[in-house]
């Protein structure tokens, strides 16, 4: 570890690749699946795709009237987007195509393509709708009781859907809008991840608590003490660690053996404001943060947590994500800063 820090003792700088700066705050941003593109959403509307290499912009579109609130990548590169013009916009950078679809509602939160790329799910007010990519609809599932806050996938099969809502968590198949599962909880869910093995799903609530629940047999565990709302959640490759935001420090749970109910979870330290953003590399071992004080830290996790690298954007993180070879990382920040990342 000492390598990577200065003489000073200090962690070493993450270098940066490039750095853009866009005219608004930052809503969404991800690699493409090859790791050759980076699109950044802007909160104001337009939607950038970037050469992940060079920094320079390959494609720009006006994207969603109001502001896009989320975007996804198909593993066939089909970027799919959504906002508050009450559409999903899907398209094919390559071949300029462009496909906009009726979300269901005035304000679309939430997309996600599947794992295997052979749906896309979107959340508007209290509806899913279940789509192919070419835009045909397959379902639509409304009976949610409040306002649909986030949905996932699950990792390790793609062939089933979570989506969280005040009251629980409620279970699809891709084959019909009929919940095939619920957990039921008296609160408010605010963002919700999947364990790569599909054993856990980890929920960031509004009452400044952590859920987590066994898929197979339903039961919870709840984890309490964070001084506000959890927003981040990032689950490493194997499934044991679990990074989680919700105060200036990174709470760290160790999800092996019989979970982390009454064990004591890792503590880093780097960030001197709420931590904004968390993302573990797809099979490495390190984990990013990003901080409301602009830092983005890069953190070395096993049974102890180091800091290898920090860097300071000057600008609240509010996007983290490693490319598909967890080279690179790509931050996106509310003043409008993208910036391709690299631990030295």
């Amino acid at each position: 570890m000492s390598r990577l820090r200065n003489k000073a003792g200090r962690p070493a700088r993450l270098q940066t690749r490039w750095r853009a700066s866009l005219d608004d705050y930052v809503s969404a941003l991800g690699w493409s699946p090859g790791g050759k593109r980076v699109a950044a959403a802007l909160v104001s509307g337009p939607v950038y795709v970037f050469d992940g290499d060079a920094g320079s912009v390959l494609h720009r579109s006006v994207g969603h009237g109001f502001g896009t609130t989320g975007l996804s990548w198909s593993p066939a590169g089909l970027l799919a987007t959504c906002g508050q013009d009450g559409k999903v916009c899907v398209q094919d950078i390559e071949r300029g195509v462009r496909k906009d679809l009726d979300g269901g509602a005035a304000w679309v939160e939430k997309v996600a393509f599947s794992p295997d790329g052979r749906y896309l799910a979107s959340a508007a007010g209290r509806k899913v709708r279940l789509w192919r990519p070419d835009g045909e609809l397959l379902w639509e599932a409304s009976e949610h009781g409040s306002t649909v806050a986030d949905l996932a996938w699950r990792p390790d099969s793609g062939k089933e859907l979570v989506v969280a809502a005040y009251g629980g968590l409620t279970f699809y198949k891709p084959d019909g809008p009929e919940p095939v599962r619920s957990f039921g909880w008296k609160g408010s869910t605010l963002k919700v991840a999947w364990s790569p093995d599909g054993r856990y799903i980890a929920t960031g609530d509004q009452d400044a608590t952590v859920h987590f629940w066994i898929r197979q047999t339903g039961e919870e565990l709840q984890m309490w003490g964070y001084p506000t709302k959890v927003l981040q959640l990032s689950w490493n490759k194997g499934g044991r660690y679990l990074a989680t935001g919700g105060a200036p420090a990174v709470t760290v749970w160790d999800c092996s053996s019989k979970g982390p109910e009454g064990t004591k979870p890792l503590s880093l330290e780097a960030h001197q404001d709420l931590v904004s953003s968390l993302a573990f590399q797809h099979v490495g071992p390190l984990l990013a943060s990003g901080g409301r004080d602009g830092t983005v830290a890069v953190w070395r996790v096993g049974r102890q947590g180091s800091l290898i690298s920090l860097e300071n954007l000057g600008s609240p993180v509010v996007e983290l994500d490693w490319s598909a070879n967890d080279r690179r990382l790509a931050a996106g920040c509310e003043d409008g800063t993208v910036a391709v990342l690299e631990v030295p």
